[in-house]
C-alpha cells in the first residue's frame, strides 16, 4: 500500500509523537490508523502506491476527494475532524523533513461540528448512584469495591482507567494521590475522606490480598477489575434510579468537575485536577454551569 520509505517515515513519526509530544499508546494507535486510512484513499484514488514523492504533490482536489469518501462511507464531522488533524500533523512533520511544500494539505478546513458538552448529573443524582451500585451485588465485598471505585470518580474526578490502575502499593490512600492520566501526565489529586473511608471498608472485605504491585481493585477470581464490570453496574443503577443513558463512570468524573466549579471552584484549579493539557477543555464546564443557570432562570424567575 505504501512505499518502504513512507513506511519508515511514519514509524519515526509515531516515535517523534511518543518521546516529544508524550502522546499515548491509544492516541498513537489512533494517529496510525487514521494516517494509514488517509494514505489508502490515496492509493486507489492515484491507483499507485504512496511513497514520499507522490505524498509531496498531493492537490486541494485530493484532499476533498478523500473527504467526500469519508464522508459518503458515514464518517461523521466530529471523526473526519479527527483524522484530519493527524494528517496535517503527520503532512506538517514529513514536509519539514523532506523539504517540500505542505500547504494543499495544511490549507484544508477542518468540517463544522457542534462540540458536545459534558453531561453531568446532578448532586442528589450523583450520591444517589453511589448508595444504589452496592445494592446490586451480592457478595459484601464486591459492593463495598463497586460504592469505593464510583466513590473515587466522583469524589476525585477520575478517569475510569486512573481508578482502576490504583495498586496495592496505594493503599490505605493518603490525603493526596499522584496520578498519571493521558499522555504520562502527572497531577496531584486530594482524596476526600469519603473516599478513604470506601476504599478501607473495600480493603477489610476483600478476600484477596493486598500486594504492593498488584491491583488495588480485583475482579471476582482476583485479577484485575474490568472497566466493563464498572459500566455495567452503573448501567442497572441508572435503570433503578430512573436516569439517562449518559450516566456512565465517566460522568461521575464530568460530575466532579461541575460541582466544584458551581460552588465557586477556579477553573485552572479544576484543570489541573482533572489534567487537562489545555484550558479550553476544561472550559466546557463554564458552558454547562451557564446553561444550568439559564435553566434555573427560566424555571424560578418570578417574571419568565
Amino acid at each position: 500500500m505504501i512505499s518502504p520509505a513512507l513506511t519508515i517515515a511514519l514509524a519515526s513519526w509515531l516515535d517523534h509523537c511518543r518521546a516529544l509530544n508524550g502522546a499515548s499508546e491509544n492516541t498513537l494507535k489512533a494517529y496510525q490508523t487514521d494516517v494509514l486510512g488517509f494514505l489508502a484513499f490515496m492509493t486507489v484514488h492515484h491507483g499507485e502506491r504512496q511513497g514520499l514523492g507522490p505524498l509531496s504533490q498531493i492537490t486541494v482536489g485530493d484532499m476533498r476527494s478523500w473527504m467526500a469518501s469519508e464522508r459518503a462511507r458515514g464518517v461523521g464531522a466530529r471523526s473526519l475532524a479527527r483524522q484530519l488533524s493527524a494528517v496535517k500533523t503527520f503532512y506538517r512533520w514529513l514536509s519539514e523533513r523532506e523539504g517540500f511544500e505542505p500547504t494543499a494539505v495544511l490549507s484544508t478546513r477542518s468540517p463544522k461540528f457542534t462540540k458536545k458538552l459534558p453531561r453531568p448529573l446532578a448532586e442528589d443524582a450523583a450520591s444517589a448512584m453511589i448508595d444504589t451500585v452496592e445494592l446490586q451485588a451480592t457478595q459484601g465485598w464486591i459492593a463495598a469495591r463497586d460504592s469505593a471505585v464510583v466513590t473515587l470518580l466522583y469524589g476525585c474526578g477520575l478517569r475510569i482507567s486512573e481508578a482502576l490502575g490504583l495498586t496495592g502499593a496505594d493503599a490505605p490512600l493518603p490525603k493526596v494521590l499522584r496520578i498519571t492520566g493521558k499522555g504520562g501526565k502527572e497531577r496531584i489529586v486530594p482524596v476526600v475522606d469519603a473516599a478513604r473511608a470506601a476504599v478501607d471498608a473495600y480493603l477489610k472485605l476483600c478476600p484477596h490480598p493486598v500486594e504492593p504491585d498488584a491491583p488495588l481493585f480485583r475482579g471476582v477470581r482476583g485479577g484485575a477489575l474490568n472497566p466493563r464490570a464498572v459500566q455495567k453496574v452503573m448501567e442497572q443503577s441508572r435503570m433503578q434510579l430512573g436516569l439517562p443513558a449518559t450516566a456512565t463512570p465517566h460522568a461521575m468524573r464530568h460530575s466532579f468537575a461541575t460541582h466544584l466549579l458551581t460552588a465557586g471552584g477556579d477553573l485552572r484549579a479544576i484543570q489541573e485536577l482533572l489534567g487537562h493539557a489545555s484550558l479550553s477543555t476544561t472550559q466546557a464546564y463554564t458552558a454547562v454551569d451557564t446553561a444550568h443557570l439559564m435553566e434555573v432562570y427560566e424555571r424560578a424567575h418570578p417574571r419568565r
